[in-house]
């Protein structure tokens, strides 16, 4: 049995460790989180206010996952990997290249298993295509075209009235939420990035296109019925529900619970009141090692649906939406789809198509079995996929071409 720790029991945190523990195979004996609520989350385990506690004693568990907010990852991932726990870390490694080689250093010099909940890897939709491209079902990768369909509800949540609305607070939007996107691009081709070009910016969720007579807080609003970012008609209807993302707003999940968080709480902002200045569209231009190409494109202006992307090789194409895959194979003239769709959806509420519970799974195998082979990403991979992000973040903000090392 694998015994784990968990660090920051937000929702991130929370919903790898119930996926550890569903396994059979894990069980929760330390948390550690300034929230006394979040730390009753997991009955039997030692609680604990902060991660300092825990790291000064002697080895608690066999592992560590580490799920705090993006600017606090640093400290506690090197700290572990030193004290010799096998490392979970959510996404972004952290919010600066130096603190990310940082992180990759202490792992590598720990020999821990250490792995980044970079998820998309590891859904049945991605080790279905990984497999096609490997068997070369349509030759060599020429170019992809690959979309984020972040979801308009959920711009405005996390992106706009949210933790991650602010560069300065978290990091910017490409880090912080499309470093998935940029390492599963890595994934299927198997090549690194060596050129890159973005464009992209906040266009929508400003106070210039705020209704007239909208008002600060969705409750009190006149004109909240014609607004579709309304807290109280995205919120509401999810009463009583203890999940993301209504845990995110508050402990206190009943209707009463959730209208006093709209009430005093940053998610009943107008979402053209708020503070937030993270980009809700971006393309990024990539040119891989080899001469192959993809463009990258992250928009908030979507239902919140699977990653659709399109593959173009030398003998085919693979037209996918994140649910089933559809082969065009040049020579024959035939095309052939596959249904990988999973339990789930695309949202973190749904388990990402399957890839938290295929993560969790297979780092919970890797410290059973002590084998690293289930893990589908190592440090140096990963940290490669953020200096993509703070490569086009650069091509964005200076309008120039950015080379990578």
């Amino acid at each position: 049995m694998v015994t784990l720790a968990v660090v920051g029991a937000g929702s991130r945190g929370t919903s790898y460790a119930r996926h550890a523990v569903g396994t059979g195979q894990a069980r929760v004996v330390a948390v550690a989180d300034p929230v006394p609520g979040r730390r009753d989350r997991f009955p039997g385990a030692v609680p604990y206010g902060d991660w300092r506690e825990l790291a000064a004693l002697p080895r608690q568990a066999d592992a560590v996952i580490i799920a705090t907010q993006d600017r606090d990852h640093v400290e506690p991932a090197v700290r572990f990997a030193e004290l010799g726990y096998d490392v979970l870390l959510e996404k972004p490694m952290a919010v600066s290249e130096e603190d990310c080689r940082r992180i990759v250093a202490a792992a590598d010099g720990s020999g821990a298993i250490f792995a980044v909940c970079h998820v998309m890897r590891y859904t049945p939709y991605t080790r279905a295509l990984k497999a096609m491209l490997d068997a070369g079902r349509i030759g060599e990768i020429v170019s992809v075209q690959h979309l984020e369909p972040v979801g308009w509800w959920h711009q405005a949540h996390s992106y706009v009235r949210g933790n991650w609305r602010r560069a300065d607070e978290s990091s910017f939007m490409l880090l912080a939420k499309s470093c998935h996107d940029l390492d599963w691009l890595l994934h299927l081709t198997g090549r690194n990035v060596t050129r890159v070009s973005s464009f992209g910016g906040l266009h929508h969720f400003r106070p210039e296109n705020r209704p007239a007579g909208a008002a600060a807080r969705c409750l009190d609003c006149a004109v909240e019925e014609s607004c579709p970012y309304s807290a109280r008609r995205i919120y509401l209807p999810l009463a009583g529900r203890d999940e993301w993302p209504l845990s995110v707003l508050t402990d206190d999940v009943s209707e009463a619970g959730v209208l006093d968080a709209l009430r005093t709480g940053p998610y009943g902002r107008c979402v053209y009141d708020c503070d937030n200045d993270v980009v809700d569209h971006q393309v990024v231009n990539m040119e891989f090692e080899g001469g192959a190409t993809a463009v990258f494109t992250m928009t908030g202006f979507t239902p919140a649906v699977h990653r659709q992307t399109r593959i173009f090789g030398t003998r085919g194409s693979i037209d996918g939406d994140g649910e089933r895959l559809t082969v065009h194979d040049f020579l024959t003239g035939r095309s052939e789809t596959v249904d990988t769709r999973p339990p789930g959806d695309a949202t973190a509420g749904g388990g990402h198509g399957g890839g938290d519970a295929g993560l969790v799974d297979a780092f919970v195998t890797a410290v059973r079995t002590r084998d690293r082979a289930s893990i589908l990403s190592s440090p140096s991979e990963s940290l490669h996929s953020h200096l993509i992000a703070w490569a086009a973040e650069r091509s964005r903000l200076n309008g120039e071409i950015v080379s990578l090392g």
